[in-house]
């Protein structure tokens, strides 16, 4: 044994393939996988990370990626390429890997989890959607769900940003100089949704000297900020609608998404407002787009999408043939080239530990690519510390019912995202003691839930600078069980605290007692 895990106790589990079906040249040797439990050092804090020794893990891809992409995956594990399988083939296939990527064929619902046995760690999703993943039960069963959305997003956000840019010379060219649209800079753009193509939309119009307004209820103001757009509430919306010159729509298509822009929103639009349409058809109310267009209202309006198809409804005949309006196909789509590449990205990172931080990630806290940069340190202090309260209450969940965190910060609550955060302190809490599930960001909220902890969250406001999220986060814990003796710690609430410092969380305080130690989580390799 190394020194590196000497003193720790590990157990191996064995998965062994007697009757390996060879689908391909790609197809993987049988590999144990190895999972460490935490070791108890006085002056350092191991936590639980699931490594790969002496073997690589093994992915499965049941339907054809691009050749870029299975390199990627290639360098980092064994990869069965195996296509058009029928279920049998798959439920026998998927309780041997540790990953599998899909893409819109495959239905991996809730048997594909169960017989995977709990192996199955990531399912990749080429492309944007995930009507065939079963996502509950992927977070019932720990798994991460990825995609690789990237391609396709700047496709479509420079699609977006082309059809502004042609509506403003095609304004220029009616001769109205009232409306002064021949350029874009200056103009102010109301992005409605700072998702994947929003937020590179946003990005790109303050490129060109564009005012970006957002409207996104999922999105904190730092991360709206960090794009280079003004975040706006829905109390503010009725003035960002009259105020803006363009609009683009960038929403997920949903019952609260339905027919966002109607009669009464086109009613309060400043006049000679141009509209895009790259995401989705239903979000506007075409008839009322057709009045908008008639009254001026709109100047000019550009759409790929509607609400039925447009081959088999005669109901857009209007709005087609508007001499304000330019419909083509739903472009942005069709670019595929990079998808397997960011997939496989994807796949491996949280695979080798990083979907922990996934951007990607459908069913863990959904947070921009910027934020884990900033939040890096802060993610394993929050892991420590609730790994701090699980050590001093009672083994078992039966010691830890009711838990608070508590971020002190000089930045308001509305700018800070601590989903991640939340998560890493469940996630510290619970994953030594639930040997029956690996717990990770998947699925801490809902083990949590199950387990009956409950869970709450607190903001401190506090003068100071800004520049950094947190200057401490303090999490308290109602013991109901001491693994200890009352003398070293009463019948009280127990509290853990720790800060970042030069970049390195430190624990500061452990019940009654000033700590002041680095808690770096150590990866056991």
């Amino acid at each position: 044994m190394s020194s590196a895990v000497a003193g720790a106790c590990f157990s191996i589990s064995a998965a062994t393939n007697n009757s390996h079906k060879n689908s391909s040249s790609r197809s993987p040797l049988p590999f144990p996988s190895i999972a460490f439990i935490p070791s108890r050092g006085r002056r350092s804090i191991t936590l639980q990370r699931r490594c790969y020794v002496g073997s690589k893990p093994t992915i499965l891809v049941a339907e054809k990626i691009g050749e870029d992409g299975l390199k990627v995956l290639e360098g980092f594990a064994n990869v069965d390429c195996s296509y058009d399988m029928t279920p049998e083939e798959l439920y026998a296939k998927v309780s041997l890997c540790d990953a599998l990527i899909v893409h819109s064929e495959t239905i991996v619902g809730r048997k594909v989890f169960e017989a995977s046995r709990g192996r199955l760690k990531v399912v990749g999703r080429a492309g944007a959607g995930f009507d065939n993943v079963g996502l509950r039960t992927a977070t019932e069963f720990g798994c991460l769900v990825v995609k690789a959305p990237r391609p396709n997003t700047i496709a479509a956000a420079e699609h977006a940003i082309a059809l502004m840019t042609a509506m403003a010379q095609a304004e220029a060219k009616a001769g109205d100089d009232q409306l002064e649209m021949n350029k874009l800079v200056g103009k102010t753009l109301l992005v409605y949704g700072l998702g994947n193509v929003g937020a590179e939309v946003a990005r790109r119009a303050k490129g060109l000297g564009m005012r970006v307004l957002a409207l996104d209820p999922f999105v904190v103001a730092d991360r709206a900020r960090a794009i280079g757009a003004d975040l706006v509430r829905f109390s503010s919306l009725s003035a960002a609608l009259a105020n803006a010159d363009f609009i683009s729509l960038h929403l997920p298509f949903s019952e609260r998404t339905w027919i966002t822009l109607s009669d009464h929103r086109f009613a309060i639009m400043k006049k000679g407002v141009c509209i895009v349409n790259v995401s989705h058809g239903g979000l506007i109310h075409e008839d009322g787009l057709v009045k908008a267009l008639d009254s001026g209202i709109v100047a000019r309006a550009a759409i790929d999408v509607f609400t039925e198809d447009i081959y088999e409804s005669f109901k857009y005949t209007k709005l087609l043939q508007h001499e304000r309006v330019t419909v083509i196909p739903h472009l942005a789509a069709s670019t595929q080239k990079g998808v397997s590449t960011d997939l496989a990205e994807a796949v491996v990172g949280a695979l080798n530990g990083g979907g922990e931080l996934a951007a990607t990630a459908f069913n863990a806290p959904m947070v921009s690519p910027e934020v884990p940069t900033e939040l890096k340190p802060y993610v394993e202090l929050a892991e420590v510390l609730g790994n701090s309260l699980r050590q001093v209450a009672s083994r078992g969940v039966g010691g830890l019912k009711n838990v608070k965190i508590t971020y002190a910060s000089a930045r308001a609550a509305d700018d800070l995202d601590t989903r991640l955060l939340r998560a890493m302190v469940i996630k510290g809490i619970l994953e030594p003691i639930s040997s029956e599930l690996y717990v990770n960001l998947a699925n801490a909220d809902l083990i949590a839930k199950q387990k009956g902890m409950r869970l709450s969250e607190e903001f401190v406001f506090l003068d100071g600078s800004p520049e950094s999220p947190f200057e401490k986060i303090t999490v308290q814990l109602d013991i109901v069980k001491h693994m200890y003796p009352e003398s070293v710690y009463p019948p009280a609430d127990f509290k853990v605290e720790g800060k970042v410092k030069d970049g390195r969380p430190y624990l500061i305080k452990k019940g009654r007692r000033n700590v002041e130690r680095n808690c770096s989580v150590r990866r056991i390799m």
